[in-house]
């Protein structure tokens, strides 16, 4: 049987639908698309449009119940990022946030917060093997982050100005992010 280009290229297409159709492998699909997508970090804000947080008034909670101010941050550099398990993006660039946490989780306050009961919470951590603490928000977050979409990432230097808002997958390993972090801990 001899099968010209556009009829392969038709085949292929449709597999590629079919697969996509089937719940079981779209997730993992999505995830390495985004994978691919994140590969670049993300960029600072130009220092005429940093927005500075004025409000730190937000509670959190970890699972055992314990509250954490948000107020607590103040004067320290802040990495925040929403998320769900469920997120395509978000589980793309998490590894990477990982390894950002391993190296820096004693230099910046790291706020992972997701919507999700903790029990959805700690098996997808465990499955992956994190080590980060994630929170449930108990008040709403200050008006300066303004998430409608998730991964949101912000990253906030000791003075309170936002230096990256982020949608979507980045590389958060990445040297650009490394050099900015070691820049704002001195």
């Amino acid at each position: 049987m001899n099968f010209s280009r556009s009829k392969i290229k038709n085949i292929i297409f449709f597999i590629i639908i079919g697969v996509l159709l089937f719940p079981q492998t779209r997730q993992p699909i999505q995830v390495l698309l985004h994978k691919s997508l994140a590969l670049f970090s993300p960029s600072i804000i130009d220092e005429s449009k940093q927005i500075k947080v004025e409000n730190y008034n937000w509670e959190l909670k970890v699972e055992d119940g314990t509250i954490f101010n948000f107020e607590d941050t103040k004067g320290k550099v802040v990495f925040v990022n929403f998320w769900a398990t469920w997120c395509p993006p978000c589980i793309a660039e998490m590894p990477s946030m990982q390894l950002l946490y391993d190296d820096y989780k004693d230099s910046i306050e790291f706020v992972f917060v997701s919507n999700e009961g903790f029990p959805v919470i700690n098996k997808f951590i465990s499955k992956n093997e994190y080590t980060f603490k994630v929170y449930n928000a108990l008040t709403k977050y200050p008006e300066h982050f303004n998430v409608s979409s998730i991964p949101r990432t912000f990253l906030i230097d000791k003075t309170g100005k936002i230096i990256i808002d982020k949608t979507g997958a980045a590389n958060w390993n990445s040297k650009a992010i490394r050099k900015t972090i070691d820049k704002l801990i001195l």
